[in-house]
This record gives C-alpha cells, structure tokens and sequence, in this order.
C-alpha cells in the first residue's frame, strides 16, 4: 500500500505516530478518449483564451471568482500560512456512540498503522476504542483540506473515515416533493413491515458484486480476444397486470419471497447462489 499521509493522532496528552493508507480502491473502467479517425489519444492542453497559447504550470496561480469574471488572487505562500504542524494531526476532540452518527455525514475511509516506536500508544488507542465501543471524532487536514474525521476500531486496525462538516450537509428543505405530513393505511404498513422482515439477512458484503463493471470487462476481453458477442433477447417483463393497488402490492411482494412448500430453498436464495457460483467460477 501507498502511504498518503503521515503524522500523529493525538488525544488529550497522548501522541500515537501513524501512516495513512487509503481503505478503498477505484474499481471503475476508465476509457481514454481517442481520435475516430486514427485512433490517437486526445490531449487536454491547457490554454489562456486571451493570449490564444498554451499555458506554463509555472504560470498559473489560484484564483477565487467573487463575482463575474473578477478574481482574487491566491498566492502559494499565503495558502502555506494555513499549513503548520496542526496539518500533521489527528486531533480527537469527542468520542461519540456510532449509532448517533448519521451515515450521511461519511464520505471515504482510510487504515492508519502506527509509525516507528508508536506501537504501543497505538495500540493503547485501539484497545480503549474496541473496549468501551466509542467513535472519536477528530480534525485532519489532508491536501489542504480540512474534514472532520471518525476514529474507530476495524478488527487489530484503526480505521478513519472523513466526514463532512454540518454546513456541507444540505438542508431536507432544498429537497422538492417531500411528504408535509405522513398518512399510512395500518394494514398497508402491517405487510411493507412484514415484507421488511422477510427481506431481512445478515449483512455479507461478499454476495454484492458491481455486476455492470463485470459484463463491461467481459465485452473488453471478448473484443481483446475477437470473440463474437452473442446477442441475447431480454426475457419479457413481468405481468403485474393483477397487482391493483399499494395493498396488493405488498401482499404480492410478501408471497414472491415465501419459502416454496417443497423444502427446497427459497427462489431468491437460489439465485443468490447462483449468482455466487459464476463469480467464484
């Protein structure tokens, strides 16, 4: 793994060194854009629209639009002011019970490992973590951008996931055609709770697979090895033409996950393993 940033996390009087290493990986199929006519990847020039050439890094600075085409420059040794040793902290300002953090508020997750003679600190830290079942809640400053940070236990690792702050949230109320009040038919929300129960399994991360990135990368090795692409039609859609109503509905979702009366597993399970049998093949 790739070390992206290194420093301490610090709580109260207690520094634990640690590397940063980046939990997720990019799994997307990226294409380069290419001339039609020869086949030549296309460059991205950066140009001034104004001078009509093409622009040196050495000469483009930052700048903020704070109205129609009037800036404010930015220099490099101004923005530096802002990066003094705070930007090599993990600093935990909180614990916090996780369930009282809403998942919005996530955005990427890292592994952070402890650094030269840290161990033990580092794991005092994790230790503490896993025992009394807290969630720190920590600054870090990464590329120059700040984020709040949740410090937390994933098995013998401490794991970190930035975290937007409060007013990068959007409010509910930019959200058009949301419900003004709630008024639920009981016997409707009696069989969507029951629907709920029968949907519910254990959650095994393992059975999802990006299924769109599997067929993409299938049509790319077939085109690779000059296979032919069979051409398949879609099965017709399915006739809901007896399903009048939300009560129905549910009613109709409820019996299509019931266990079949021969004792063989239910159909969505068998195709759940089935879908985990040509992932494994």
């Amino acid at each position: 793994m790739h070390t992206v940033w290194k420093g301490a996390i610090s709580f109260g009087l207690v520094h634990v060194p640690v590397k940063m290493y980046t939990a997720t990986e990019d799994k997307d199929i990226h294409f380069r854009s290419l001339h039609k006519e020869c086949g030549m990847p296309i460059s991205y020039i950066k140009t001034c629209r104004q001078c009509d050439k093409e622009i040196d890094p050495a000469e483009i600075v930052k700048g903020f639009e704070s109205e129609k085409d009037r800036y404010v420059i930015i220099k490099e040794e101004e923005l530096e002011r802002f990066q003094n040793e705070a930007a090599k902290t993990i600093k935990i300002l909180d614990f916090v019970d996780l369930q009282d953090i809403d998942p919005l508020y996530f955005q990427k997750a890292y592994y952070l490992a402890p650094d030269l003679a840290g161990a033990g600190a580092y794991s005092l830290l994790l230790e503490a973590i896993k025992q009394t079942g807290k969630i720190g809640i920590a600054k870090i400053s990464i590329r120059s951008k700040s984020s709040l940070a949740a410090i937390r236990a994933v098995n013998n690792c401490i794991c970190m996931e930035t975290m937007f702050y409060p007013d990068e949230i959007r409010s509910l109320s930019q959200v058009p055609n949301l419900p003004s009040q709630t008024v639920i038919n009981e016997k409707e929300l009696s069989l969507a709770k029951a629907l709920v129960e029968q949907l519910s399994e254990k959650f095994e991360p393992s059975k999802y697979t990006d299924d769109y990135r599997i067929s993409l990368l299938d049509l790319i090795e077939q085109k690779i090895t000059g296979k032919s692409i069979d051409v398949v039609t879609a099965p017709a859609a399915e006739d809901r033409s007896n399903v009048i109503d939300l009560l129905a509905a549910l009613q109709a979702s409820l019996d299509s996950t019931k266990p079949v009366t021969d004792n063989s597993p239910p159909t969505r399970k068998r195709k759940n393993a089935a879908k985990s049998k040509d992932n494994v093949s």
